[in-house]
């Protein structure tokens, strides 16, 4: 497996992962993360190099993406979403997307990652509940859900984080 930025001919590939990765079995809809994707790649919060994908051979079968997020005005990441074909996944796929995304962002010189999800999972990567570090999540009925993840360059800055605007239309 091989872990790299995304290229342009990847585009339909990722979108395909992540219809695959949030499929629901009930729904006969494409996954929001399908259309979160293509409008964080069109706005002004979107980083290149931030977008990794998986490649076993020459398929595409995980992706992970990091945006321009804010606190309280100090740039920082939001990570998400992450996503892993389900035939791939439970192969540590997601993991390598994970440590590699966190790699990437210490190599660019960020201060912190925040993350939406479970806290089991996202801990073994060193993600803390957002209100051990003073960060308060968008929606405080996240409560520990919210993580984020300081890095080697952070300067401790506390307050409200604040998504991309694509996110919050999701809601």
């Amino acid at each position: 497996m091989l872990i790299r930025t995304e290229r342009s001919e990847d585009v339909d590939d990722i979108a395909a992962v992540l219809a695959d990765a949030f499929r629901r079995p009930d729904a006969d809809t494409t996954p929001r993360e399908v259309d979160l994707v293509s409008a964080l790649r069109a706005g002004d919060a979107w980083i290149p190099q931030q977008s990794q994908v998986a490649v076993e051979g020459e398929v595409v079968i995980g992706h992970c993406l990091c945006t321009r997020a804010l606190l309280e005005g100090t740039r920082g990441l939001a990570l998400g979403p992450i996503g892993v074909v389900q035939r791939h996944q439970s192969r540590g796929v997601g993991s390598a997307l994970m440590r590699n995304a966190i790699a990437v962002a210490e190599g660019m010189g960020e201060q912190l990652i925040g993350l939406l999800g479970d806290p089991a999972y996202y801990g073994r990567f060193g993600f803390m509940p957002a209100a051990e570090a003073g960060v308060e999540p968008p929606d405080p009925a996240w409560g520990s859900y919210f993580q984020v993840l300081r890095l080697a360059c952070d300067t401790g800055a506390t307050g409200r984080f604040t998504y991309p605007e694509p996110f919050l239309s999701m809601s």
